[in-house]
């Protein structure tokens, strides 16, 4: 418990509130949304980890409502990777045919293309023994700096230290400095390259650049 609210495990009553909450929580990053179609982005962000590891996922409550939540696996091969997940969301909502979807999708082709070309490194999750866990974590804004981000993540660490997984990682943006700092006060390390994001623009309009960092869970922790 934070003096701005509580934290607790996620339960099946919690789904419907949580996906209005998903459509609010990442106002205010450096990019706003990704392609413009919340369904299909929560089928690959978070509704994955509730039909397949609920156990993994904490919400976070202040006066009676959800306002932040935490979405985590502990890589054991419950929640469908993230390519499989964009696979299928992608063709179970015809994204790319949606008008305001296609520009993502057409600048992503033409981004990956360039950097093909260029040699440079391609952005996508990890998959290291060392760093099995994984989490996506958002608070809406106005539960942001009360703790009670910090204690979705304590949670979390928590549960992978007790199910003696041996760390965890994340990806988030270079240009998000907000998080990357809160994500350093946690414990992770930085990880790798930033390769750039095909598609995705920042609000100014350039290029977002992924930021990987691991946790290596405490050995000896109590659980």
């Amino acid at each position: 418990m934070t003096a701005g609210g509580t934290v607790r495990r996620y339960e099946a009553h919690d789904r419907e509130e949580l996906l209005a909450l998903f459509a609010r929580a990442g106002d205010g990053s450096p990019t706003g949304d990704l392609w413009g179609h919340l369904p299909s982005e929560a089928a690959i962000y978070l509704t994955p980890y509730l039909d397949h590891e609920p156990g993994s996922v904490f919400v976070a409550v202040a006066d009676g409502a959800l306002v932040g939540y935490l979405a985590g696996s502990l890589g054991r091969g419950a929640v469908p990777s993230e390519e499989d997940r964009m696979v299928r969301a992608i063709s179970r909502y015809l994204v790319v045919l949606r008008p305001r979807s296609m520009p993502f999708f057409v600048r992503s082709v033409r981004d990956g293309v360039r950097d093909k070309r260029a040699g440079e490194p391609s952005a996508g999750e990890i998959d290291d023994p060392r760093w099995p866990a994984h989490l996506h974590v958002n608070v809406a804004p106005e539960a942001r700096g009360t703790g009670l981000a910090q204690g979705l993540m304590e949670a979390f660490q928590a549960h992978v230290r007790a199910a003696g997984v041996p760390g965890a990682y994340l990806q988030t943006l270079v240009e998000n400095e907000r998080a990357a700092r809160f994500f350093a006060r946690s414990g992770f390390v930085r990880h790798g390259g930033t390769p750039a994001v095909p598609g995705l623009r920042l609000t100014d309009g350039g290029r977002a650049h992924q930021l990987t960092m691991v946790w290596p869970a405490p050995k000896g922790d109590p659980a």
